[in-house]
């Protein structure tokens, strides 16, 4: 496969992976401000930006519906929802002809669909219905994707970026949240406590499933046992990353290119969420534990680009 084919379907998959998460927290954190709680809007909406990866611009303005309305329509913001909705399509259009037909059209209605609202007003009073949609025609992108494309090289590069964007999305989100509701004691999981343990479950689209493991008592060491090491559960750290290094020995076996260094790492990341156990996380600083996630997570998308999409010439004449 062509690296610049490569690129495009990876960063097709990131974008709409990241639009995705940015409009499922959003969403979220609108809905908590409806109750009044113990959580400070202006605590809420820090945590909720560090939980985005500090998008550059973008800080508390003291005016959710304002702080909504960036997120969601400013371009200038990389994390913002039609930015990375814009771009996933600008990848897709290049590479018009390694995609179906049925992708395209789902991918442009959904460009075609976030930019059609006449006004901010029309936005702002259906707010929860537009994220829905938006959510809902990314879900169909990824099934079209599933059901109508070769499960070739070029689906699992989409699976790379897929599974990347979400493992590195799921780890800060966790990290964030663990220095304020996390590290509590479980008799601290009282009332508002309760709220927010249940919108940090809803942004990972976990909460009936999780409720189905553990029933509806929300251990803040329960959640974090769910959302790291669950194998069975999308959104979960230790699935996107065992589809991740499936996907990546699929690339180098169809490719016939296999680089050492991605394959150990690769590695070394699924055995720390297969074999580590829940009371060696608590037993050390498990924001550490995530965040050393996160940079084997940037780590291996430095190795995924170094050596299938920006390597060099001499490289490929070698193979």
């Amino acid at each position: 496969m062509l690296s610049r084919v490569a690129d495009n379907l990876y960063w097709m998959s990131r974008y709409l992976e990241r639009a995705e998460n940015t409009t499922r927290v959003l969403d979220v954190n609108m809905n908590l401000m409806l109750d009044r709680s113990g959580t400070t809007d202006e605590g809420r909406w820090k945590r909720m930006i560090e939980a985005l990866g500090r998008p550059a611009g973008v800080s508390w303005t003291g005016d959710a519906l304002e702080m909504a309305r960036s997120l969601t329509f400013d371009t200038a913001h990389r994390a913002s929802v039609t930015h990375c909705i814009s771009m996933a399509r600008e990848n897709a259009r290049q590479v018009r002809d390694e995609i179906s037909s049925e992708q395209w059209q789902r991918l442009n209605r959904l460009y075609h669909k976030v930019h059609s609202l006449n006004s901010m007003q029309e936005f702002d009073s259906d707010m929860s219905e537009f994220f829905s949609s938006t959510m809902d025609g990314i879900h169909l992108f990824k099934g079209v994707t599933d059901t109508t494309m070769s499960h070739g090289e070029g689906w699992h590069f989409i699976r790379v970026g897929r599974y990347l964007e979400r493992a590195y999305a799921t780890a800060t989100l966790i990290e964030v949240y663990h220095r304020d509701l996390l590290a509590s004691t479980e008799q601290d999981s009282e009332g508002h406590q309760y709220l927010e343990l249940v919108g940090l479950l809803r942004c990972c689209t976990a909460f009936e499933a999780y409720c189905q493991v553990y029933t509806a008592d929300l251990i803040p060491s329960r959640i974090l046992e769910f959302l790291l090491f669950n194998r069975d559960f999308p959104h979960a750290l230790r699935y996107s990353i065992d589809s991740l290094r499936s996907s990546i020995t699929a690339i180098e076996r169809e490719g016939s290119r296999i680089s050492p260094e991605l394959n150990a790492l690769a590695g070394r990341l699924h055995a720390t969420l297969s074999f580590t156990t829940m009371a060696e996380v608590l037993s050390q600083d498990p924001a550490a534990y995530l965040h050393n996630i996160r940079e084997q997570c940037v780590r291996i998308h430095d190795i995924v680009y170094g050596f299938y999409i920006h390597y060099p010439i001499q490289t490929a004449l070698a193979v």
